[in-house]
């Protein structure tokens, strides 16, 4: 299979064509406004060594791209080695993050608004993106897509899914992992993720960071900063032990979601509080930018 049959500019195309003319990239308001800005895109190869490291880190439900993809083409077989896993962040608006900035205790409304009806545009963009593929001979699913895919508890990490899609921009090249496990990438934390796995010959994305999975956070990186602890109004992160998973999640469900389903009639679980009004924000931080 050649490259040559769809190349990188042209998936980034289809990429920038969904999210510029979709109907779902919208935050329903009465301004019109997107839910997101232009994505960024990474490609990573399915037998990088880091998804097995992830599994073995997460535990044995944890799916690697070739079983995802397995799951989706079980008639036909394709090695690690013939994958790729196409990943993309969509960047919070600027409108959004200055709206978050304000608010201390609970989401702002157009964050809520991303978190719901961005996170539907994000699905439909996952979907979209497999589909334009396999319609061109290039077998693709989205794991997160997937019927079984599910949270549970892994035995070192608490509670987490079978696709990580923040695993797996680290792993394509997007991002390094903060103190509020949150992914800073080259437009910072205030980002979403999705992913699709292809069988398809596609040039990989170089890590900039190599495996240092914590190279552009400032408090692992240099010992400074801590801005999102402060940010967190529940001291679900400390620079002690860095994101306590439970607490947030009790705080999200508990707190913030019932406060938007009423105030706003949004659903999800929005809080994100701890990814705007920090050095992160929206680029590498500038003390690291030589490392990126």
């Amino acid at each position: 299979m050649s490259s040559s049959d769809l190349n990188l500019p042209q998936l980034e195309q289809i990429l920038h064509d969904f999210w510029a003319t979709a109907p779902s990239n919208s935050l329903h308001l009465e301004t019109a406004e997107k839910a997101w800005d232009e994505p960024l895109l990474a490609v990573a190869a399915g037998d990088d060594p880091l998804f097995a490291q992830v599994k073995a880190a997460i535990g044995p439900f944890y799916w690697t791209p070739a079983e995802a993809f397995a799951l989706a083409f079980p008639d036909q077989p394709a090695s690690p080695a013939e994958l790729r896993v196409i990943s993309y962040a969509l960047p919070q608006t600027q409108a959004t993050r200055a709206q978050q900035r304000g608010e201390r205790d609970l989401p702002a409304e157009r964050w809520a608004r991303s978190r719901y009806f961005g996170e539907q545009f994000n699905c439909d963009l996952r979907l979209h993106l497999a589909a334009r593929l396999t319609e061109q001979g290039f077998p693709a699913v989205a794991p997160e897509r997937l019927p079984g895919f599910d949270y549970r508890q892994s035995e070192q990490l608490g509670i987490a899914s079978n696709w990580s899609e923040r695993h797996t921009a680290f792993i394509a090249g997007l991002g390094t992992f903060g103190l509020s496990d949150g992914l800073i990438t080259r437009r910072g934390k205030a980002v979403r993720f999705g992913s699709v796995v292809a069988k398809i010959d596609l040039p990989v994305t170089p890590r900039p960071y190599a495996e240092d999975h914590h190279a552009w956070c400032l408090w692992y990186a240099k010992g400074i900063c801590g801005a999102c602890v402060q940010r967190c109004p529940t001291g679900a992160i400390t620079t002690r032990d860095g994101h306590d998973k439970n607490a947030c999640r009790r705080y999200i469900r508990e707190v913030t979601a019932p406060f938007t389903t009423k105030q706003y009639g949004t659903g999800a679980t929005p809080c994100g509080l701890c990814q705007v009004r920090i050095p992160c924000e929206m680029q590498v931080p500038q003390a690291l930018l030589s490392q990126s």
